[in-house]
């Protein structure tokens, strides 16, 4: 039995090999929230001249990276002495979709996705505070509020024809309400 793993070839004297490298960013929060950012040891200032702060955290990053295109080590050093380290990498670059030639037949789903739903709302009262309301045609669930009142909304068009009324149904109350749909 080998317990060796594969083996990786050496390489030659002729290959070099570079270790990566990212970035290194290190930001200073002062004592009244204020940050210094430093990028390979030089300073970032703002490109709009804004003094960057615990809520501008984020702008700050997203213009060091150049919108996450680069990967960077980041430091955070707190006032306090406490140190955070991260690696922010990039994201994956979205590719614009090219619309197609042949367009495809629509079907019923997307007929269905780009729809506006007809809603009807059923209101009951009597359910206890917080319990779990079935909604019949069994279509959905719905929870009762802080007042023990319950409220289902009801897409018109997921409902068989014909179909008048909806029974609420408290799951732990047993409360039964029916309503006819206006």
């Amino acid at each position: 039995m080998n317990l060796n793993g594969p083996r990786r070839p050496i390489p030659s004297e002729d290959e070099t090999t570079a270790p990566v490298e990212l970035p290194h960013v290190v930001v200073t929060v002062t004592g009244d929230g204020t940050l210094t950012a430093m990028v390979d040891g030089a300073p970032f200032a703002s490109p709009d001249a804004i003094v960057w702060t615990r809520a501008t955290f984020g702008p700050l990053m997203d213009a060091i990276t150049q919108d996450r295109t680069i990967a960077v080590r980041v430091e955070v050093r707190e006032n306090d002495g406490s140190v955070f380290t991260d690696i922010l990498r990039t994201r994956k670059p979205r590719r614009a979709v090219a619309p197609s030639e042949n367009p495809v037949p629509e079907t019923r789903r997307s007929r269905h996705a780009r729809r506006t739903p007809r809603l009807a709302e059923v209101t009951a009262g009597g359910f206890v505070p917080g319990e779990d309301v079935a909604v019949a045609t069994i279509v959905s669930h719905t929870d009762a509020t802080g007042t023990g009142e319950a409220r289902a909304l009801i897409d018109l068009d997921d409902l068989p024809d014909g179909t008048h009324e909806v029974i609420l149904l408290g799951r732990i109350s047993g409360t039964l309400a029916v309503r006819r749909l206006t």
